[in-house]
């Protein structure tokens, strides 16, 4: 390693020691990129297979939205909780039940704002059944497989290269084959979704009502968002995720006001200036997603007077 690089891998470890208060971090991988070039400005182990828990929904989601984009679909149509949605367990804090029916668009809202697996599963089998209704399939597939095909389509067209989905919650307990992804992942994931105006709407709700119909009559439910950084130094999304296997992860994205360079008097460019931050099998996800923003926005900052030079090496 040159003199130049130890210095610089010092004052790195100096930066994020300070924001931190001193302590090490303890997540086992995280990146930070620019939104828009997709550079990488910092990463650790971002490349190492893990799970990432309810993570899984963000690429449910842009499923959903993009078969509905695709097919002039309906979020508005109604779907039915199948029987098979409460044998995978985790979050149904809605209290859904098999038999009820919810508009997708609020399974989407429960699913990404409080990370439901009842509304996960019930969007995924929804559109597999309607995916299944014009495109030949496997005779023994069931709506589920059809569905998670789709997620992994997606991973491969978005070159996430060391990505295996398996349900559409990010279920890992007794699941065979178990899900994995990777920080870096799940950065080119959130990239593509935070582009698409209805995701950045979804999940930047702190709370959202959202009703379904139980037994004939109507239900309200407030949602409240998992993500205790929304709305905070610029947070804007995106969404939380834990189990045994995966730890505490979180993703984030923040934006700070758009730098305005003028070229004359009547020329200017506008930079918008947006991270990505995936943090991955973290003891205390939220306080050290604090701590990446400050180095994250700091190394922006110094990339960007260096003159946003981006490395193709280093860009997603």
């Amino acid at each position: 390693m040159t003199l130049s690089r130890c210095l610089f891998a010092l004052a790195f470890a100096l930066l994020l020691s300070l924001a931190s208060g001193g302590k090490v971090l303890a997540a086992q991988a995280f990146i930070m990129i620019d939104s828009k070039s997709g550079f990488v400005l910092q990463e650790k182990d971002a490349r190492v297979k893990r799970q990432i828990g309810s993570l899984t929904k963000i690429a449910t989601a842009m499923v959903v939205l993009d078969w509905a984009e695709r097919h002039s679909g309906d979020l508005g149509q109604m779907a039915t909780v199948p029987p098979e949605a409460m044998l995978g367990g985790g979050e149904n804090l809605v209290g859904f039940q098999p038999g009820d029916t919810a508009s997708l668009r609020d399974l989407l809202y429960a699913a990404l704002v409080q990370s439901d697996n009842i509304a996960a599963y019930t969007l995924a089998n929804h559109v597999g059944q309607t995916i299944q209704s014009v495109v030949p399939q496997s005779p023994d597939a069931t709506p589920m497989v059809t569905f998670v095909g789709q997620m992994n389509a997606l991973a491969k067209t978005l070159r996430m290269d060391r990505t295996l989905f398996s349900n559409a919650t990010g279920s890992d307990d007794r699941v065979k084959p178990l899900p994995y992804s990777t920080a870096m992942d799940m950065a080119r994931l959130t990239r593509y979704a935070m582009n698409k105006p209805g995701f950045r709407f979804y999940v930047g709700q702190k709370e959202r009502q959202i009703s379904f119909s139980h037994a004939g009559s109507r239900r309200d439910y407030v949602l409240r968002n998992t993500n205790e950084l929304l709305g905070i130094e610029g947070v804007e999304g995106v969404k939380t995720g834990r189990t045994a296997r995966a730890g505490d992860c979180l993703i984030l994205s923040a934006q700070r006001q758009a730098e305005v360079i003028k070229q004359s008097e009547t020329n200017a460019t506008v930079i918008p200036r947006h991270l990505i931050i995936v943090l991955l099998g973290s003891p205390n996800r939220f306080e050290e997603g604090r701590q990446l923003l400050a180095v994250g926005w700091a190394r922006y900052d110094q990339w960007a007077a260096g003159g946003r030079l981006v490395d193709p090496k280093k860009a997603l």
